[in-house]
């Protein structure tokens, strides 16, 4: 990987799809707009354009996101006083599927950026934490159900990744790295940040996971109460902080003793809890069912056909993403924020 130049750069990944799947159907989920994606995205240049990131890399697009920022571009060139960093497009064939996004982490890596800005759900930021190494992500949320990513500002993000890339907070005061579960199954090894549910539907189909009788297993990196998606359901049973050095599981039953779980926008459902219990570092579990499909942070990706045995494992060298409001307090404490204004005669 090229090392990171003195003028800084930053990547920014945004996922043209995210906000657009079935559960705007199954759930009352809203449709998340290009042009909000595009507005978010000015709201970064702004910022990071304040701490003197001189240069961004983008991910292209075919649906607006880059046509959309590129008309931004042109009509913000006039504005001296807020000056928004050089964008530039990566140059890349699409294939307008998750192979985009790990191309273009993996052109931005080789650039040396300092700080990829994800916005997408929980979906693209595991296709992004399995090509990242440890180039710390600024998360945004902009897809259906997102328990890992940040409902925040995109002027706030911007503002932390810009200290990060800028080099004024040291990415040791400004990152926390997160758990995440490897799913292995005949062979084959897929990553997942927030959930691995197992259901009793045997074909992929549309991904996303929206009924609950159709869920048999959850284990989850963190389960917390106020967050919503899949892992509610292991939330509202016996709740897993973030940051705890641990994970949980849950066996679900399609009658018996449940929980009331919020787990799509406006759907909330009861879901049977068959046994439940504490996921271990390092230690694998295997999965009981040995027919049906693995969801990945709420999408269907692994078919099981009743031969090949499966396991999940927690671990606790996950990617490394940005705590916006300890950066944006390292930088006030470092005076990184400070500027001395100058008037005219």
């Amino acid at each position: 990987m090229k090392q990171c130049s003195s003028s800084p750069v930053v990547g920014i990944v945004a996922n043209p799809a995210s906000g657009r799947d079935i559960r705007r159907l199954t759930s009352k989920a809203l449709v998340f707009p290009t042009v909000e994606k595009v507005n978010m995205i000015e709201r970064l240049l702004g910022a990071l354009g304040a701490t003197g990131v001189e240069r961004v890399l983008m991910m292209p697009d075919l649906v607006g996101i880059s046509a959309g920022l590129t008309r931004a571009i042109d009509g913000h060139r006039a504005d001296r006083d807020q000056p928004w960093p050089a964008v530039e497009f990566l140059s890349m064939r699409l294939s307008q599927g998750a192979a985009d996004t790990v191309e273009a982490v993996r052109r931005m890596r080789e650039e040396g950026v300092a700080v990829i800005v994800v916005l997408g759900g929980d979906g693209t930021h595991r296709i992004v934490a399995g090509e990242c190494a440890d180039t710390p992500l600024a998360t945004l949320s902009s897809g259906t159900n997102n328990a890992f990513p940040d409902l925040r500002e995109a002027t706030l993000t911007g503002l932390a990744a810009g200290l990060v890339a800028s080099g004024a907070v040291a990415v040791d005061a400004a990152a926390r790295r997160n758990k995440r579960l490897r799913v292995r199954c005949a062979g084959q090894e897929e990553l997942a940040l927030v959930d691995v549910c197992v259901t009793r539907l045997e074909h992929v189909g549309a991904r996303a996971v929206w009924d609950p009788a159709s869920i048999a297993e959850l284990y989850v990196t963190f389960a917390e109460p106020g967050v919503i998606g899949l892992s509610s359901i292991a939330a509202m049973h016996t709740p897993v902080g973030r940051d705890e050095p641990r994970g949980g599981w849950v066996h679900c039953a399609p009658a018996g003793p449940a929980v009331l779980a919020p787990i799509a926008p406006g759907l909330v459902r009861p879901i049977g809890i068959a046994a439940a219990g504490v996921l271990l570092p390092g230690q694998p579990m295997a999965i009981g069912a040995l027919r049906g499909s693995i969801a990945l942070d709420g999408e269907r990706e692994i078919e099981l056909d009743g031969r090949q045995a499966a396991s999940v494992t927690l671990e606790l060298d996950g990617p490394l993403t940005l705590d916006v409001p300890a950066t944006l307090a390292a930088g006030v404490v470092a005076g990184a924020l400070q500027r001395v204004l100058i008037t005219g005669p």
